[in-house]
């Protein structure tokens, strides 16, 4: 057949995606490091090595990697239910908190209905809320970098199904008190779920924010989020969990992914809990070197909210943040840069930390 003689094929439709999904705003995750003189302090990763009996445990796991992992991580959940003191039915496990915290909207949330957070907060926020349908409903920190409970108890309509609130924030590191948390709960409906996202809670002070599990005890409507992937150090892994009433929690493992947690990430998660001595030295070497920037950058003339995360929020406008991130770039520093609100800087050794305050200093006002 010549080329004149080719049947013209007719146009046809082609798959589309959905609407929902084209006009999502994209996660950035923060920057890999690419050498041994990076700095990498964009994704506030643990800078330590994993827990040496984590790391034997996925070695002791891995030669049954051709098997699935136990899709009801029971064991896990049995000891995180021993570790936090309630039911293994109250305990959900999945792929890192944001695994978790899908499973909570795609499992709460029909098209239409609301979910309100503050903003600016954890970003993967409104993608996880847009995807499934539902509307984010986002409200403006308070001038302290906090949530602004007052507002966001405000914004509650006969829509919202889901509260989410960050403490400590990330970005920001600013936590919720106690009592300002519980005076937001006695406002809220009680069929509302309100999700208490902890990621970051084993680097608070004592006391700097809310007692979640009493909180959890006394109004069945609250849901909390945590993570192995901070100050446990397995954020290659992906672990997370909720702690919430045995009929969400059921609800929770229906709609995970099946197998989504690694046996390997099982094993890692148990063990780490079993070093909670071991991490919370780690952490508190962590804190330590957050209360030196700290202090070191308001003599610069850095105004800092204080954080309760192993990072640093620098709020910044535009001007001042194309400065620092051209001035952190150029040092070799990987930070992360929030356009039109700031940039969020990982805590990690000291050297990497006396780099950042060198390069601050050269860059104060």
């Amino acid at each position: 057949m010549t080329s004149d003689q080719l049947v013209a094929v007719p146009e046809t439709a082609l798959p589309t995606l959905r609407g929902a999904v084209t006009g999502l705003p994209s996660y950035v995750p923060g920057r890999r490091s690419l050498g041994a003189d990076i700095a990498a302090l964009a994704s506030n990763e643990s800078h330590y090595e994993p827990l040496p009996s984590a790391v034997t445990a996925v070695a002791e796991a891995a030669g049954r990697m051709n098997r699935y992992p136990d899709m009801a991580a029971v064991e896990l959940r049995e000891r995180l239910a021993r570790h936090l003191d309630v039911t293994t039915e109250e305990v959900a496990v999945g792929p890192g908190s944001v695994g978790v915290l899908q499973q909570i909207i795609t499992g709460l949330c029909d098209a239409g209905d609301e979910v309100v957070f503050a903003w600016r907060s954890f970003e993967a926020y409104p993608i996880l809320v847009e995807l499934a349908g539902a509307r984010p409903v986002r409200v403006p920190l308070d001038d302290a970098e906090g949530h602004d409970l007052d507002a966001m108890a405000a914004a509650v309509t006969d829509r919202t199904k889901v509260i989410l609130l960050c403490t400590p924030n990330n970005p920001t590191g600013v936590p919720i008190g106690h009592d300002r948390l519980e005076a937001f709960l006695q406002s809220v409906p009680s069929d509302v779920l309100v999700v208490i996202d902890e990621a970051y809670v084993e680097y608070a002070d004592a006391g700097s924010g809310p007692d979640s599990l009493a909180l959890y005890r006394r109004y069945p409507n609250v849901c909390i989020l945590r993570t192995f992937s901070k100050a446990y150090g397995l954020a290659g892994l992906r672990v997370g969990y909720a702690i919430t009433t045995a009929a969400i929690a059921e609800g929770l493992r229906r709609t995970a992914l099946p197998f989504a947690v690694s046996a390997l990430a099982q094993k890692a998660a148990i063990a780490s809990l079993d070093a909670g001595e071991e991490m919370e030295a780690r952490v508190s070497l962590v804190k330590q070197e957050r209360a030196r920037m700290a202090v070191e950058l308001a003599a610069q003339g850095w105004k800092l909210q204080p954080s309760q995360g192993n990072f640093l929020w620098i709020r910044a406008d535009a001007e001042l943040l194309a400065t620092l991130v051209d001035a952190f770039n150029a040092a070799g520093i990987m930070v992360r840069a929030y356009q039109g609100d700031g940039v969020r800087i990982t805590v990690a050794d000291p050297a990497s930390n006396n780099r950042v305050l060198r390069l601050l200093a050269a860059n104060a006002s």
